[in-house]
């Protein structure tokens, strides 16, 4: 297990071909293939969110890239043709580019972009030209379409509502200074003296006063990942006239953010979601599907559902509304299905026992496609309204996202991905068939490498609950040789591991490790009750699943090494890992990340509501105060022998630094080796988003730490 060979080799190549195309790093003269480095991250390219044009025939999609100072990540857009008989093409310079919208036509395309130190919405022909913002907006646009018609933009934006009734009346007042500019009425009555000062005496002015540096907080919910202290602004539907450049606001109120818009096929109308119950910011979840007319008026309320309502989209014919439906906090949500003047819904998935997303309707309106995590694969499914069966539309074991259906309905367009394959832009018939890949932006990278598939192993736990894991075998594996395993947790409780790509894998697979991943209890993809149990019961069922799933694994594959044992994970993962190295010692190293390690100090410091910690925990602090305590790794940390690298950021408002500094405190107090890695400027996201410098240097630092106490 030595990386510097590895990472020489991929620095070499870097240096002599710093440029980064369509196909990818040519492996000019390479003979032999090689196991996955850190630093290999810098090349990979991300493929995202495929739009079908009007005909059919082209599909504009973002690559986004790692930037030279690898600080940041640089989008573009391309363009592809549908039938595969071209080869991608950019579409846009800039470096910020991302979201594209066909225009109803197909004449223009609409993005989203900051090409003067503003984000702006921006519009392309097609035929040629340059990018043009579509209006001067000066407000924090977070999502955009087209009207049917294509005369006007429907826009999510965040603002105060203070400030644009400020606004407004500066407008009002500014239109009647206006009118009386002709008056003689200059430098009179101003209560000035001739040096400036204020009349009456020489004291400071309103505006002159400095400033208290004070965040005054009275919501529940005050503070969120990656956007730090709430401010007032409040996300609204908003209407540009793209003739005239007229923006108008469609919803409005204080206490509520109002999204998900979708406009009516005729263009009247805006169905959108709201929590208009004035609890939103207390941690109430009853939010409702509205409708709103297109040239403004009072919204009306279409579902009374306690729980969550939303997402709605409108049929094809306009005359009923699908949206997704949640009966109670622990429950699945289920897609459901109404008339667009409101009434009773029905459910469409109660005999689908999984999380339907990525929805859309089939344009003739009889069928709806969507994906849904199922025993460690995303696949594409229909489900026909009117016998109500669901047919799965692939087989293979791959993770399908971004799905999106052709204005025909013959198309459907989407990115695939696996364990051995980033996403990239494929397309299949609507009927069903073979997938097409249309794009194979990473495809010379990945040659150069050796790639460990996932291999599937089940179990039956000791509730009688089939489990499903996974292990990839380490680079180099060879019959009779015994190798370290790391066992990885993913967060959540939900998500799912399985076939997707995670380089983290194949980054610790080219280090001569095993790595083994359990969807425990509680994971997405298994069914309602199978994720239910890990309610009220943190540090049970998750814990005793990924401990009988290693169990497992060791009786069947006995050339793991039981004395070279890691632990890893992140989130509730990075949890899960304290609590394993506190309950058991036989890891020999553990790598906590963004973890939690004291619920009791967790539930007063993180973004969550009283509400939510409340459901979470079967009551609060003062009622259960032994399930926060008795589930808290910090309790038994006088029990941890395992050497421990804790990684954490500054920024996390999810599991906030003082987490990871409890244990560290804790485990310098007790002898154990340790380390405390904090990223700075960083939150929660850092392993998927943070920025790639720090995203590399942090699978360097567990890399190295496996390889300290694990050789």
């Amino acid at each position: 297990m030595r990386r510097a060979p590895a990472f020489f080799v991929a620095a070499f190549l870097l240096f002599l071909f710093p440029v980064v195309g369509q196909q990818g790093l040519a492996a000019v003269g390479q003979t032999e293939k090689r196991g996955m480095v850190p630093e290999d991250y810098y090349r990979f390219q991300f493929v995202s969110d495929p739009q079908i044009s009007p005909d059919g025939t082209q599909i504009a999609f973002v690559v986004a890239t790692v930037s030279k100072d690898r600080r940041s990540r640089e989008s573009s857009i391309y363009m592809v043709a549908a039938d595969g008989s071209a080869e991608p093409r950019k579409f846009t310079g800039g470096t910020s580019d991302r979201s594209p919208r066909w225009s109803p036509d197909g004449s223009q395309l609409a993005f989203s972009g900051n090409r003067d130190g503003r984000s702006q919405i921006y519009v392309i022909p097609l035929a040629g030209g340059e990018a043009a913002p579509l209006a001067d907006l000066d407000k924090s646009v977070s999502s955009f379409q087209w009207s049917p018609e294509g005369s006007a933009m429907i826009l999510s934006i965040r603002s105060d509502p203070e400030e644009d009734e400020k606004e407004a009346k500066k407008g009002e007042a500014e239109a009647t200074e206006a009118e009386g500019a002709g008056e003689e009425n200059a430098g009179e009555g101003s209560g000035e003296d001739e040096t400036g000062g204020a009349a009456g005496g020489g004291g400071e002015t309103e505006a002159e006063k400095p400033k208290a540096d004070v965040k005054v907080i009275t919501w529940a919910r005050y503070k969120a990942n990656g956007a730090g202290y709430l401010d007032e602004r409040r996300s609204h539907i908003w209407h540009l006239d793209i003739a005239t450049g007229d923006l108008t606001q469609l919803t409005s109120g204080a206490d509520w953010n109002d999204g998900g818009a979708s406009v009516s096929p005729d263009g009247t109308r805006i169905a959108f979601s709201s929590n208009r119950t004035g609890e939103e910011y207390e941690g109430d979840n009853n939010s409702d599907v509205w409708v709103v007319p297109l040239t403004g008026g009072e919204p009306q309320q279409l579902t009374t559902n306690e729980f969550g309502d939303g997402s709605p989209q409108w049929s094809p014919d306009g005359r009923r509304i699908l949206y997704s439906r949640t009966d109670s906090h622990y429950d699945q949500s289920d897609l459901h299905l109404m008339a667009a003047a409101g009434g009773e819904s029905r459910s469409l998935t109660d005999n689908f026992d999984r999380i339907a997303r990525n929805v859309s309707w089939a344009p003739d309106g009889g069928s709806i496609f969507f994906t849904a995590s199922d025993w460690g694969a995303t696949p594409i499914f229909r489900l026909d309204l009117e016998s109500g069966s669901t047919e799965r539309l692939i087989d293979a074991p791959v993770t399908i996202s971004n799905l999106r259906v052709s204005k025909d309905g013959e198309t459907l367009v989407f990115t695939l991905e696996d364990e051995k394959r980033l996403p990239e832009i494929w397309a299949m018939d609507a009927a069903g068939g073979e997938p097409r890949q249309l794009t194979r932006f990473n495809e010379n990278l990945l040659a150069e490498l050796i790639l460990r598939p996932v291999e599937e192993f089940r179990f039956t736990n000791d509730k009688g609950f089939e489990v499903q894991g996974f292990f990839v075998r380490p680079v180099g594996w060879e019959e009779g040789t015994s190798y370290p395993l790391i066992l990885n947790i993913h967060g959540g409780p939900s998500g799912m591991w399985g076939h997707s790509w995670f380089q983290e894998f194949q980054m610790l697979a080219a280090q001569g490790y095993a790595v083994a991943f359990v969807n425990y209890r509680g994971s997405t993809g298994y069914g309602f009750e199978f994720q239910k149990q890990v309610r009220w019961d943190y540090g049970g069922a998750d814990y005793e699943d990924n401990m009988q799933g290693l169990e497992a694994l060791l009786e069947r594959e006995p050339w793991i090494d039981r004395d070279r044992l890691g632990v890893t994970g992140g989130s509730h993962g990075g949890f899960l890992t304290n609590w394993i190295i506190s309950q058991t010692d036989i890891f020999a190293a553990a790598v906590t990340q963004r973890s939690v390690s004291n619920w009791v100090s967790e539930a007063g410091t993180q973004q969550y509501t009283p509400r939510m910690m409340n459901l979470e925990f079967n009551g609060s602090l003062w009622e259960n105060y032994d399930l926060y305590w008795d589930r808290s790794p910090i309790k038994y940390a006088h029990q941890i022998v395992t050497p421990t690298l804790i990684i954490h950021s500054d920024g996390d408002h999810i599991c906030p630094i003082g987490q990871a500094q409890e244990l560290f405190y804790a485990l310098k107090n007790t002898g154990v080796p340790t380390e405390l890695v904090i990223f700075e400027g960083e939150n929660h996201g850092l392993s998927r988003g943070g920025k790639p410098v720090n995203l590399v240097e942090r699978l360097t630092r567990m890399i190295d730490w496996f390889d300290k106490y694990l050789e």
